[in-house]
């Protein structure tokens, strides 16, 4: 039993079940790895210890992995962990056409005719690699919101004994679009794959299957027997182009069929052209199978037309015969009696027989049918006729499959075979319950963002938002959400999860940043930007030499940021050399021409009195 957290191989991380078959579970799992989401289908663990399922499983897997096409669903991985068996695809975020119908029901021709032309163009390429889908239905087939088909299920299918068709609900779901010679175990071809596309594509135009019954083997038989119901039926405007290539893919003889998926894909390439709005009905150049000679597909109205022609024909083959013997009889008229007694014995077998029957009929085992998606009611009348006793209330369950009002399960479960008479019990879906937001600051956002897309289905968008004292080990680290913890959201409804802004301030000193990179800097996030210049001896002009945020905190968009710029302290001019001497002599300033006069005469008077003795220094003395 495979649970959500569980890794395979240690590596692939599994989130949520995401489909159940009859061969395998597929599992939707996170690639630790590669970081991805991806689709793990998983063998069944009754038929891991098979060894021909084992070995089938592989080589189909193995062959489903050489296929690279737009509309087949890519493999990345096949293997084996401790006795499983996996197989590892793309995951497609969509919904199955089955879906699809079940919401709108018939589409319209254009989308029909692009769906068609896709699917068609992925089996051509999966035939040309020498392999068949064999079960092709809509719930094998994915449509993405751009409109790009994917198939999926390659390989699976093949691994599957197509002749079984009790013994699955995965086989039982098949036996719509299952070929007249896969029916009858003649083996398939590329024409088979050419059968099931022709159904498919008489569902996606009326929004219901041609062939309907009460248990396989009848709508197996249909699928032999009957010619396909007039189209025209739900679409009078239907064009005769649209109905020539339903008759030809879903031929019951392979020979009328196309040749191939690409001869399909041609044909239906110009369907729509006004060139083909006239074209005649195709005409069958081979007998179809047990059908009459007529090679035009005539429409038949329904079963008891049928029956009643073949009655009609009994009839007359009897009273046919009844004349050839009366003719053999009127020579040997006595034994008249003995015939009329033997008719008579004969009918009352018959009589003894339809009594059984009915008496047998009471106590069958009948097999509970798939009534998921319909109305409550259309589904208790579908069960009722059965002879099934459906109760009156209904159990009320949340649905992402089913929309409100439409029945999910019942319990029994679908496929249980049961008594006549055993009550059944519908679950009716309430829709898409509201989802509860929840605190999820604090948390990982990648682990959050995972859960939150796949297991609640919410739209998650992250953003960046800054904060102060940012540490690099927080960067995954959710800050803020939108939302807030409490509000409640409808599947696909949108939650945005805030992380660090991771964007740093560099250290534009310590890295010599100049002024026009911390001007290209500050534009790049709306920085307000101051300039300050200031001398500096040691730092190169023109360089970062402070800046006001610290290198390393969180940068916000149009902050305040402040640098200063260094820049060469200013020099003195030198004086001449005259102007040097004078200075020097004169200790002071430059004595002008009054000041050159006094020099000299005094200099003159020193020269006179030099060998005199000072009066005033003798004074000085005799005074000291």
């Amino acid at each position: 039993m495979i649970v959500k957290g569980q890794k395979i191989n240690d590596r692939y991380q599994i989130i949520k079940t995401i489909g159940e078959g009859g061969m395998a579970n597929v599992y939707l799992a996170y690639d630790t790895i590669l970081d991805r989401n991806v689709a793990v289908k998983v063998l069944r663990g009754d038929l891991a210890n098979d060894e021909k399922f084992v070995r089938r499983f592989q080589r189909e897997a193995l062959s489903s992995s050489s296929l690279s096409h737009p509309n087949i669903v890519e493999t990345y991985d096949v293997g084996e962990d401790d006795g499983m068996y996996y197989i590892v695809m793309e995951y497609i975020e969509g919904k199955t056409l089955k879906q699809l119908i079940k919401k709108r029901g018939a589409l319209t021709l254009p989308e029909v005719v692009d769906i068609m032309l896709q699917l068609t163009d992925g089996i051509a390429h999966a035939h040309d690699s020498y392999i068949i889908h064999r079960d092709i239905k809509p719930q094998n087939i994915m449509i993405m919101e751009n409109g790009l088909v994917k198939i999926t299920d390659f390989g699976i299918a093949m691994a599957m004994n197509a002749t079984q068709l009790t013994q699955t609900n995965s086989v039982m779901g098949s036996v719509h679009y299952l070929p007249p010679e896969q029916a009858t175990g003649k083996g398939s071809s590329v024409k088979s794959d050419i059968y099931s596309l022709g159904i498919l594509m008489y569902e996606l135009i009326t929004g219901t299957l041609p062939f309907k019954g009460e248990n396989a083997v009848e709508i197996a038989l249909k699928q032999m027997k009957e010619p396909l119901p007039d189209v025209t039926l739900y679409n009078p405007e239907i064009p005769m182009s649209i109905e020539n290539i339903l008759l030809k893919a879903t031929a019951k003889n392979p020979k009328n069929r196309y040749v191939d998926a690409r001869s399909m894909h041609k044909d239906l390439e110009t369907c729509l052209d006004e060139s083909r709005k006239d074209e005649k009905r195709i005409v069958y150049k081979y007998k179809e199978n047990d059908m009459d000679d007529t090679k035009i597909m005539e429409k038949i109205e329904d079963l008891d037309s049928i029956a009643e022609e073949n009655k009609d024909i009994a009839v007359k083959i009897s009273d046919d015969d009844d004349d050839d013997k009366d003719n053999k009889k009127d020579k040997k008229k006595k034994k008249v009696a003995l015939v009329v007694s033997i008719i008579i014995i004969g009918l009352l077998l018959v009589a003894g027989g339809v009594v059984a029957f009915i008496a047998s009929y009471n106590n069958k085992v009948i097999k509970i049918p798939d009534v998921s998606g319909e109305t409550v009611v259309d589904a208790e009348e579908e069960l009722e006729k059965l002879g099934l006793v459906v109760n009156l209330e209904t159990e009320k369950i949340e649905s992402d499959e089913f929309e409100e009002g439409e029945v999910v399960k019942t319990s029994p479960a679908i496929g249980r075979s049961v008594k006549k008479g055993t009550k059944i019990t519908l679950y009716e879906s309430i829709g898409t319950a509201d989802i509860e937001v929840e605190d999820y600051i604090g948390k990982n956002y990648l682990e959050e963002k995972v859960r939150l897309e796949e297991v609640e289905g919410l739209t998650v968008i992250v953003e960046k938002k800054t904060v102060e004292n940012v540490d690099e080990s927080d960067e995954n680290i959710i800050i803020d959400q939108n939302p807030k913890a409490g509000t409640k959201l409808s599947k696909g409804g949108t939650i945005t999860l805030y992380i660090p802004n991771m964007d740093l301030y560099p250290d534009m000193v310590g890295e010599g940043w100049t002024r026009e990179e911390a001007e290209e800097f500050a534009s790049k996030y709306s920085l307000s930007l101051t300039v300050n210049e200031k001398e500096s001896t040691t730092a190169p002009e023109g360089t970062v030499i402070w800046q006001s945020r610290r290198a390393g905190t969180a940068i916000s968009n149009g902050a305040n940021f402040s640098i200063t710029i260094a820049k060469a302290p200013e020099v003195e001019e030198e004086p001449n050399e005259e102007e040097n001497n004078t200075t020097i002599i004169d200790n002071t300033t430059q004595p002008d021409e009054n000041d050159k006069e006094n020099t000299t005469d005094n200099n003159s008077s020193q020269g006179e009195n030099a060998n005199k003795p000072s009066t005033n220094n003798g004074e000085s003395k005799k005074n000291g």
